[in-house]
């Protein structure tokens, strides 16, 4: 049996883990769901509802940068993981996943939360920005010349956090966060994971 990976295209969660198992060249069933119509297949393996969620012979994984890790440990040509700056990949990522994406969140959706304004949540939004612009002020990627896991397990969220007020972010104070988020649409890496995919349904199998 094929592995089985539950998706959302646009979910960044979603892209990075189908980033990572493209670029490991892991063969699977991709199953594009709807998060308003979530499949009862899908919900028997994680309760969490969420996605990426990827189902192997042998057990079942629901966490994107778990499902990363799996994947390069597949097979990693370009050593994304690099274990010269694996702690400090972790840190970064650990950042985004647990402070940065909840102020992003804020950001995007401010209407749901009515105790800040949206420039304000922007503002805390900022901060890791910033910090990502300091290390790309002399580095073409996060950590250094090459690209690594950190790059692709954020990337997905500056595109996100970019593209809520594209107007703005083009014209602000991150020409290197820009630069680098720029790079990152334009591989075919990117390119292949977004392309759109037809709802899974059940009587498709």
């Amino acid at each position: 049996m094929l592995p089985i990976l539950y998706s959302f295209r646009r979910c960044p969660y979603a892209i990075r883990a189908r980033m990572a198992i493209t670029y490991a060249s892991i063969n699977l069933e991709l199953r594009e769901v709807s998060l308003a119509n979530k499949p009862i297949e899908m919900l028997a393996l994680s309760s969490k509802g969420t996605v990426p969620v990827l189902q192997l012979k042998d057990r079942v994984i629901d966490e994107s940068l778990e499902i990363m890790n799996w994947a390069l440990e597949q097979s990693d040509p370009e050593n994304w993981l690099s274990l010269d700056s694996h702690s400090e990949q972790l840190s970064l990522i650990e950042e985004n996943d647990n402070e940065f994406k909840g102020w992003l969140d804020k950001y995007k959706y401010w209407g749901r939360f009515p105790q800040q304004n949206q420039h304000d949540y922007r503002s805390n939004a900022e901060i890791f920005i910033a910090k990502l612009e300091r290390c790309l002020k002399t580095n073409s990627y996060l950590l250094g010349s090459k690209l690594c896991l950190a790059d692709i397990a954020i990337f997905p969220f500056i595109r996100q956090f970019a593209f809520v007020d594209k107007p703005w972010f083009d014209q602000s104070d991150y020409p290197s966060v820009q630069l680098w988020l720029n790079q990152l649409l334009q591989l075919d890496l990117f390119g292949q994971v977004m392309e759109k995919q037809a709802l899974w349904q059940q009587s498709d199998n």
